[in-house]
């Protein structure tokens, strides 16, 4: 298996502090910033402007548009050039931080990020997820140049939505299931990509030990090292399987039903980390690694993350199985680069099946 294998590591900065946004004018002087686009979203700004520092620069505030598409980075992109930006700040959630890197690589300009929430490692990686209009995942984009710096306050997580956090405990746990897939077929495995199953099996060993802690902070909301050490496993470590691993180390089976699950419209109402933990047991049942889906059941269980299409209400007919299979099947699918042969048959068998093992 020769895949491409080049390494974006990190963003050029990162920073994880108390009161980590107050330095951003500090930060912005020394890249000597002086007119700035502000993309945000709309309940996560609502939730976080009183955060964002007073700034003696030239800026101008945009709601995103709540979705990451070619039409809004091309439309940002514009307004860019318009008013002669020098910079770009992304504040919010993975879409946000998506957008801003996308339009961010259509300008050449820097992108700074600043996460609301620990929901995905958007914040991290130099990579869009690009949607259209209906909210169908079309692709993702991977960038030449990471972010420039991003800048994460534990409080600001702390009192973002629980229900968001634990979607972002589902997608990065996914991180060790989808590498661990590719990476157990090589047969001599590159330093870079040890750095990758290392991030991926930290993922892993840190949620499993300490999500519910991480979740008892937020519900008390009051800062502790198992929070402090899962919203860096959901960012930073999560990012790092990509970054160090590339194709070896970014999606597989997982991901691949999440991305085919989008084009069933009620699938839209599920946040995108539960659709991927629901993937991650998907997976294993292709791999016939029932053992695994039983020890992972219990903390599926204790965290509420959907064990089945039934608990995330979504009841398909048999076209709609049809529908999700082909698409989990296209040829530029990396759910190809598990060792099985995948099938539109095997994979609604395989859904079906898990129906069957967790609805009792």
């Amino acid at each position: 298996m020769t895949k491409q294998l080049i390494v974006r590591g990190a963003p050029q900065e990162y920073e994880l502090k108390e009161n980590a946004w107050d330095s951003l004018e500090s930060h912005l002087n020394r890249r000597k910033l002086e007119n700035l686009l502000i993309l945000h979203g709309e309940k996560s700004w609502n939730a976080v402007k009183e955060y964002f520092p007073e700034l003696s620069i030239t800026k101008t505030f945009h709601y995103y548009g709540g979705q990451c598409t070619d039409f809004a980075a091309e439309e940002f992109a514009s307004l860019c050039k318009r008013n002669q930006f020098d910079g770009i700040i992304a504040v919010g959630g993975g879409k946000v931080a998506d957008l801003g890197k996308f339009v961010a690589y259509k300008t050449n300009l820097p992108i700074i990020i600043l996460p609301s929430l620990a929901a995905t490692c958007a914040a991290y990686t130099p990579l869009s997820v690009v949607y259209n209009e209906e909210g169908v995942m079309l692709r993702y984009d991977i960038f030449p140049k990471a972010s420039d710096l991003v800048l994460i306050d534990p409080a600001i997580i702390l009192h973002s939505p629980r229900e968001l956090m634990i979607a972002g405990i589902g997608d990065t746990l996914a991180k060790w299931y989808e590498s661990h897939a590719i990476i157990s077929q090589l047969a001599v495995k590159p330093i870079e990509v040890q750095v990758a199953e290392f991030a991926a099996q930290k993922c892993r060993e840190i949620l499993l030990t300490k999500s519910a802690a991480a979740l008892d902070a937020m519900d008390q909301k009051k800062t502790n090292q198992a929070f402090i050490d899962v919203v860096e496993a959901n960012i930073l470590l999560a990012g790092m399987v990509g970054g160090f691993g590339d194709e070896y180390g970014r999606t597989a089976g997982a991901h691949s039903i999440h991305d085919a699950m989008t084009v069933i419209p009620a699938s839209h109402r599920q946040l995108h980390g539960n659709k991927v933990a629901y993937g991650i047991l998907v997976q294993l049942m292709i791999e016939n690694n029932l053992a695994e889906i039983e020890r992972l059941l219990p903390f599926y269980h204790q965290l509420d993350l959907p064990t089945n299409l039934a608990a995330m209400n979504l009841h398909l007919t048999e076209q709609e199985y049809q529908a999700i299979s082909e698409r989990t099947c296209m040829p530029d699918e990396m759910i190809h680069l598990m060792k099985e042969i995948i099938t539109p048959e095997l994979v609604i068998q395989k859904m079906q099946e898990l129906e069957q093992l967790t609805n009792h």
